[in-house]
């Protein structure tokens, strides 16, 4: 062994060894319990941040951990290809998509083989290659027959230059992002999966789900969104409309109709439009309208606009002239399109009125206390359910918000004028991108037959990949040796779909190929998935909690009731891990713009207490502004290459910082300190383990001669197995573990070594620590424990138990406090009575000086830690 810790040659020859015996490849065994521990693939960005470095550090530890437990382990790793980001890229670079995804995929798998991740790369999946968007386009068929997967029209954002969608976040103050064309809102065909089908059974299913952190679900209920209201009929005010006909509103809070003073309808709508055909300035309005965003994070924080129509609806009950608006704030694509505004009890419609002069009706008040009500300024409690009774509702004044609903609700539905139903804020999820770089959806229109699914063996349809896209719309509907084909019906001439699919498809079933991916007779390999699925663990980040989790789980319950898959849920346990964060360092431009420093161009001068008190650029010597901790990322310049980590200190070093510096949920500092730190531990470990090794590997520890300083060595090695295993298998707090080898290792580095036995305390000792961190830095133990003497490998070991006996004191040391003030210690047998304790603390010389010419009032004995004697 030598002496000293060399990181980079360690990993090297464990990685080498790792590889060359394919220490990580599993399969199906049915000796062993199945372990699946799953982290969120990576989307092939081209370099791995410490985001993906703490994420993958936390489930391989995992992983590791229950390998060492006996379980059969299966941790894989594939590539979230497909998507926005490459063709943004190919664009920018002028390559091809998929050239440029596969260099990425290549060094980032280089990046994954230096941490020292325990991947089953024989089960590799890459979502852009037709092997697996084959069967994501063979579920599409089997789904678009059974009616789960439909066509409609769905308004998107439309760049008018580049004659393409974009997403929500290419919209930048109503421009393109590229072009700087104001966006249009355009209603396109489009494809949806039927997701609000199961809308019911994603929302209780979360009640069964005790592996998934709270307030992931609370998330999803929120989402998910059922409410219980009622459908409203208006009926058209044929005079100021021209014709006959009715609007349908749906609103959760029917109890509030008597408080209806207008109603506003979406710029799409028939009643705008019929409208805007003899008014210019209602016309201009809708096409502002129709540039706005479609995104409804962005309606809850806009500016609400509106335009009087002209056009009037009846109350259903009281018979009103109610007048219809055109709003910026009502979505085509939700629900009706329309909405009853009822201001008084409802903010934005508060604010609404008051902007355009509407009537303000108060229809609820406190039941008990001062009615505080006024029309302009809003006030919670407007808002509120219970405790008020309702006023000014005619026949239904008096009433409290149940019975007002169920009256209210009644007579809609006796004269026809509405229904009570339950509803889901979740809509069908929109599939269609007109992007090239995805999962071409394997449909084909015919003239004659209409929209034709690709028949299973004409599958998959491979897309091409040696297009370079230039950005001015979809490259596939340039090149007719793509869309041109036959009708598999008729055979007559037909064009095939040019849409590709949300990336979300891909991402939202690649944990059960994972199962079998060289499977090619479907999906899953039924016998493979049932020994595998559902996932045992699953990490990943808290900002997919709601869309890729959710998109998750319903496909799981599709590919169950196809019969690929069996239970209900694809995830039994979930970990959300904290972010990486460091310190920030800024400059303020004249033009009050911020230029951003990364903390290795910058010198902090701390306090005392270890706080940053000022900095200055390295390069200039000037003071900079400190920011403050946040989210590594680009934009704030503040984030630390993982691979000049790495490359500097080795990755243990690395993995030991991530699992110590903080538990997996909690936000993690970065710090050099802290870095500094695991490395110098590191060493010491190696340090100690070289001193015991080049003295020859002792003979084996002979229990029954140990010397009562020999039993308190031993009893720490024990202490540290039996603590770092709850904390590692009950509470997953890496860092209490870790901190346990640190006890350890501060006993062993004291423990005499005179004799054989001495050092045998040491060797059990040594092999605590290296068995106990084994899964947190592999490649140092893979390397001690052979060193050690053992010729099997540290991965193969089983986790260490503690031996109960060794943690049998027979004599306690215990704390003598007086008057709450420490004033001595005391030892006593472990089985001394409280007397007898309080007799052996009452005669310790110090007490006894410390109560001299006083009273003792009481003795308080807390067993096995402390006595506190009360005089005065």
């Amino acid at each position: 062994m030598q002496e000293q810790y060399l990181p980079l040659e360690v990993e090297a020859s464990a990685q080498e060894y790792w590889a060359e015996n394919k220490s990580f490849e599993v399969t199906e065994d049915s000796n062993k319990e199945p372990y699946y521990c799953l982290s969120m693939f990576p989307y092939p960005s081209g370099r791995l941040h410490m985001g993906h470095v703490r994420n993958y550090t936390i489930g391989d530890v995992i992983a590791r951990y229950h390998r060492m437990l006996g379980k059969n382990v299966l941790q894989p790793m594939g590539w979230d290809a497909f998507g926005m980001p490459a063709e943004n890229a190919a664009i920018q670079n002028k390559v091809a998509p998929a050239e440029w995804t596969y260099q990425n995929m290549a060094y980032m798998k280089e990046q994954f083989n230096r941490l020292g991740l325990a991947i089953d790369w024989s089960r590799e999946i890459t979502t852009c290659k037709p092997d697996y968007y084959h069967w994501e386009q063979f579920l599409f068929t089997r789904l678009y027959k059974r009616g789960i997967i439909y066509q409609k029209k769905g308004t998107v954002n439309w760049d008018p230059v580049d004659q393409t969608v974009l997403a929500n976040e290419q919209v930048i103050d109503g421009r393109g992002w590229r072009s700087d064309a104001l966006v249009e809102k355009r209603e396109i065909p489009m494809y949806y999966f039927k997701i609000t089908a199961y809308a019911d059974e994603l929302l209780e299913s979360l009640d069964n789900m005790p592996g998934w952190p709270e307030q992931v679900k609370t998330m999803q209920r929120n989402w998910i969104g059922k409410s219980f209201g009622a459908d409203i009929v208006f009926d058209y005010d044929v005079d100021s409309i021209g014709m006959a006909g009715q609007l349908k509103v749906y609103s959760t809070r029917p109890d509030t109709l008597m408080g209806a003073t207008y109603v506003a309808v979406a710029a799409e709508h028939p009643l705008a439009q019929r409208a805007a055909e003899n008014n210019p300035k209602l016309s201009d309005f809708i096409a502002e309208c129709k540039a706005g965003s479609v995104a409804e994070a962005d309606m809850a924080t806009m500016e609400k606009k509106g335009f009087a129509t002209g056009q009037y609806v009846i109350h259903p009950l009281n018979g009103k002239k109610l007048p219809v608006f055109v709003a910026n704030y009502v979505l085509w694509g939700y629900g009706e399109g329309a909405v009853m505004a009822v201001p008084a009890h409802d903010e934005r419609d508060f604010e609404f009125a008051n902007k355009y002069q509407q009537p303000i009706i108060q229809v609820y008040q406190p039941k008990d206390g001062d009615n505080t009500f006024s029309s302009q300024q809003w006030q919670d409690w407007y808002a509120a359910k219970d405790g008020l009774v309702t006023v000014n509702s005619e026949q239904y004044d008096g009433l409290n918000y149940q019975e007002a609903f169920d009256a209210i609700v009644a007579e809609l539905e006796k004269t026809q004028h509405g229904e009570r139903k339950t509803q889901f804020r979740l809509r069908d999820w929109g599939i269609s991108r007109q992007r090239y770089w995805g999962c071409p959806i394997p449909i084909i229109h015919c003239p004659s037959c209409g929209d034709v699914p690709v028949p299973e063996d004409q599958l998959p349809v491979v897309l091409p990949e040696n297009v370079i896209p230039d950005g001015a719309g979809n490259p596939l509907n340039k090149m007719p040796e793509f869309y041109q084909c036959q009708c598999p019906t008729c055979g007559a001439d037909a064009r095939r779909e040019t849409d590709t699919m949300d990336t979300f498809v891909e991402s939202s079933w690649y944990y059960a190929r994972y199962a079998s991916p060289q499977y090619n007779q479907g999906l899953v390999e039924k016998n493979a998935a049932d020994h595998w699925l559902p996932v045992d663990q699953y990490i990943g980040g808290i900002e997919h909690a709601i869309l890729h989790l959710l998109y998750a789980r319903f496909f799981h319950k599709l590919m169950r009731d196809e019969g690929l898959v069996k239970g209900d849920e694809p995830f039994a346990n979930l970990l959300t891990q904290g972010m990486v964060i460091a310190e920030t360092y800024y400059r303020l431009q004249p033009n009050g713009a911020r230029v951003w420093y990364n903390p290795t161009e910058v010198e902090v001068e701390y306090d005392a207490k270890g706080k940053p008190v000022s900095a200055k650029l390295l390069a200039d010597g000037e003071p900079v502004v400190i920011g403050g901790t946040e989210k590594m990322s680009k934009s704030k310049n503040n984030g630390v290459d993982p691979q000049f980590m790495i490359d500097q200190y080795g990755a243990d070093t690395c993995r030991l910082f991530m699992m110590f510096a903080a538990p997996p949920e909690q936000n993690l500092e970065w710090t050099d300190a802290g870095v500094e730190g695991a490395s110098r531990y590191l060493r010491r470990i190696w340090r100690l383990a070289h001193a015991h090794v080049s003295q020859g590997i002792p003979a084996a520890l002979e229990l029954a001669n140990l010397t009562d300083a020999q039993k308190d060595i031993r009893r720490a090695t024990h202490a540290a197995i039996k603590h770092a295993s709850q904390d590692v298998g009950q509470f997953r707090k890496f860092n209490t573990a870790i901190a346990q080898t640190m006890s350890l290792m501060n006993v062993l580095e004291k423990a005499p070594t005179a004799t054989e036995q001495d050092r045998a305390l040491i060797q059990e000792g040594l092999e605590a620590i290296v068995l106990l961190l084994a899964p947190i830095i592999p490649h140092m133990c893979h390397v001690l424990w052979k060193n050690l003497g053992h010729s099997t490998d540290v991965i193969d070991t089983p986790w260490p138990v503690a031996d109960e006996s060794a943690l049998v004191q027979d004599t306690l040391t215990l704390v003598v406090q007086v008057n709450g003030k420490l004033r001595g210690q005391i030892e006593v047998a472990a089985d001394a009575s409280r007397e007898a304790v309080e007799a052996e603390a009452r005669a310790n010389e110090n007490v006894q000086r410390f109560t001299e010419g006083q009273t003792i009032r009481k003795v308080i004995v807390v067993p096995g830690k402390l006595v506190n004697i009360v005089a005065n």
